[in-house]
């Protein structure tokens, strides 16, 4: 075998420890909003129209291999609302081409294997996960060029997971504290549903905290609700995006932002480096657990992490971590949730 197949080998293997030899660049679609049949409307009193319930056993309910904690759902005393982010990246396969429908059952495994696995899974030692399937927008509608093909496909999937919580908190909720978590496009709709159900509203005394990931959002994207400054503070919010060590994106204005990042070592908004040694652990592809993982300095307003410390890291060169916002940290956000919600229930 010569070097530089050595190299790439060693490099795909890198990859697949990670997430994936083969990232699929994401699809086109060759026609409008408005030319796109709509798909039915969510009935969310059925359970096949959640990805993760309490009552039933889902994805959300794993503990990665290895790791050192169990599933503590049964005993917590909150819950967790958690909307995923978007998986439409490839062309539709049936005839929904902006807004999937929630009866895919491809799209819905795609779905349960990835983001509730991998993503949801984190808040099951901090409350009883609660995750709607919705119309999710396809990826599609965060380049069109068309600013209302993207508000709508966005609105309609948002319509989705504002009556999901609507139902969940007339059927579950129970007047129990609240963990709002998200990434990407979840995100988008997490910031929406907050502003109307909890931003200076009686409901944002049940707010736990709201970890908002994947997407830039400002120190005001609220009135009311803060960025949290430390470990411990409750009723705030965390956000961050994360990227290579030293890159900076092409939407950055490479100077001072009003951007929120959050360290997830540290849980401070401060640019002090932390080493991946204060890393308990992440997750790697495989839903495998890796100590250690990855390391964290927030630089004006992204989260800077250097290549995470596996073996074969150097012959990697991802600029963009977004995929793996919450795999990098996994077992801080975990911990950091439980803790939040002990915190909360403490000032009862």
């Amino acid at each position: 075998m010569g070097k530089t197949q050595y190299l790439l080998l060693i490099t795909c293997w890198f990859a697949l420890q990670l997430f994936s030899c083969k990232t699929p660049v994401p699809a086109r679609l060759g026609i409008r909003w408005n030319q796109s049949p709509i798909p039915a409307e969510v009935d969310y009193a059925k359970g096949e129209n959640w990805a993760a319930l309490p009552t039933k056993k889902d994805l959300a309910d794993s503990i990665p291999k290895g790791a050192p904690f169990s599933d503590e759902q049964a005993t917590a005393q909150a819950d967790v609302f958690f909307i995923h982010p978007t998986i439409l990246t490839y062309a539709p396969t049936n005839e929904f081409q902006w807004n999937a429908s929630v009866d895919d059952s491809f799209l819905n495994k795609k779905v349960d294997e990835s983001t509730i696995l991998n993503q949801a899974s984190i808040f099951n030692g901090a409350g009883r996960i609660y995750a709607p399937r919705y119309r999710q927008a396809h990826y599609f509608a965060f380049v069109t060029p068309f600013k209302e093909d993207k508000d709508a496909a966005l609105n309609l999937a948002y319509t989705d997971v504002k009556k999901a919580f609507e139902y969940y908190l007339a059927h579950y909720n129970q007047n129990r504290p609240i963990i709002i978590a998200s990434h990407s496009q979840g995100t988008v709709h997490a910031t929406r549903l907050m502003k109307e159900f909890f931003d200076g509203k009686p409901l944002g005394d049940k707010l736990v905290a709201a970890y908002i990931i994947g997407i830039a959002t400002p120190k005001n994207a609220f009135e009311h609700i803060k960025p949290c400054e430390n470990a411990s503070q409750t009723g705030c919010f965390i956000a961050y995006t994360t990227f290579l060590n030293g890159y900076l994106p092409d939407w950055h204005p490479k100077t001072s932002t009003e951007l929120v990042s959050t360290n997830p070592l540290t849980w401070s908004l401060d640019e002090n480096f932390v080493s991946q040694k204060l890393n308990p652990g992440g997750v790697s592809y495989g839903f495998k657990w890796v100590k250690n993982f990855a390391d964290a300095q927030n630089h004006l307003g992204v989260l800077w992490t250097h290549t995470p410390y596996v073996f074969g890291r150097q012959f990697v060169h991802i600029k963009n971590w977004h995929q793996a916002d919450l795999n990098l940290f996994y077992a801080p956000i975990r911990e950091n949730a439980k803790f939040r919600v002990r915190t909360f229930l403490s000032k009862q």
